[in-house]
């Protein structure tokens, strides 16, 4: 069987199908968007092998959420997530001047090769007033795609280089002061059907998992529109030591399934992520996109069976 098949629309975006079904598996947008949703490229729609979508974009609670995307929404004071910032003690306010972008500035490449898929891009972080704060350099890998199991597989790596004169710090609201809001990272936001949806840790269940530590977390929703589920598996690679055990700053789970669905390995959940001028942080994850409702015991066999 022939891999997945590559279209791709020039300043606009690429979009990756499945030979078999015909299922177009994502779309990777990077035209640029609305300044206050904070413009940077992101994945929507994420679909499984059976053409059903698990991403959410722009929903109205939250119109800067679009699919899976890299974020950073507090940056050394400005925010990269998108819209009103968080300022303790008053709340969220709406703070234009704080609202920066990651743009998009070429690829390097955009191929399908006989067992995955390879789009690799080199990005610019900047804040409100546009100087340059990071380069990164993203690969993301569409792999592993498999009828039988009604699974597939991305791999997100991204390499994060501070090109200031000073200190990147990355946080969160819970790192400003709110608790249980240590959203940053690679972020998914699911389909609004996803509200109340299982949430599967390697040892326990639940949205108590916020905050806490694992190699990998799982969320199952049930589709609105067609019968079953979906289950999306995250998962770091072993090089990030989500733990801080060799060094590295450790990942808590942002994780929520009301009022929405939502999954982030938090660069900086309880404490702030300093980076030096000219350091570069990497991050490699996985996300497993698979039909029904995988339980704790299917998600383990199947990671131990395609190892990084």
């Amino acid at each position: 069987m022939t891999g997945p098949s590559v279209v791709h629309a020039q300043g606009d975006r690429i979009t990756i199908t499945e030979p078999a079904g015909g299922v177009e598996l994502l779309s990777y947008v990077y035209a640029q968007e609305a300044a206050w949703e904070s413009p940077k490229p992101y994945v929507h729609p994420l679909r499984t092998l059976a053409g059903d979508v698990v991403t959410d974009y722009r929903p109205n609670d939250h119109r800067w959420h679009k699919g899976l995307q890299l974020t950073a929404s507090h940056l050394s004071g400005a925010n990269l997530w998108g819209g009103n910032s968080y300022v303790h003690g008053e709340g969220y306010l709406e703070l234009p001047e704080r609202v920066g972008s990651m743009a998009h500035v070429a690829f390097d490449e955009v191929a399908a090769h006989d067992d995955r898929v390879v789009i690799a891009e080199r990005l610019t972080w900047h804040p409100y007033s546009g100087e340059l704060w990071a380069d990164e350099e993203r690969r993301i890998e569409i792999h592993d795609v498999d009828p039988a199991s009604g699974s597939w597989a991305l791999t997100w790596t991204s390499a994060v280089t501070n090109r200031r004169d000073e200190p990147l710090r990355f946080g969160s609201p819970t790192t400003a002061g709110r608790e249980m809001a240590g959203y940053t990272g690679l972020f998914w936001r699911g389909p609004r059907a996803f509200r109340d949806g299982r949430i599967i840790g390697p040892d326990a269940d639940g949205p108590g998992l916020m905050g806490e530590q694992s190699p990998w977390l799982a969320f199952c929703g049930e589709h609105d529109g067609s019968d079953g589920h979906a289950t999306l598996v995250f998962a770091h690679a072993p090089e990030n030591d989500h733990l801080g055990e060799r060094g590295a700053h450790p990942a808590h789970w942002f994780v929520r399934n009301e009022p929405f669905a939502a999954v982030a390995p938090s660069w900086a959940f309880y404490d702030e992520l300093e980076l030096a001028p000219g350091d570069t942080l990497t991050r490699r994850y996985r996300i497993v996109v698979a039909d029904g409702s995988w339980e704790r015991e299917e998600i383990t066999k199947y990671l131990e069976a395609h190892p990084w």
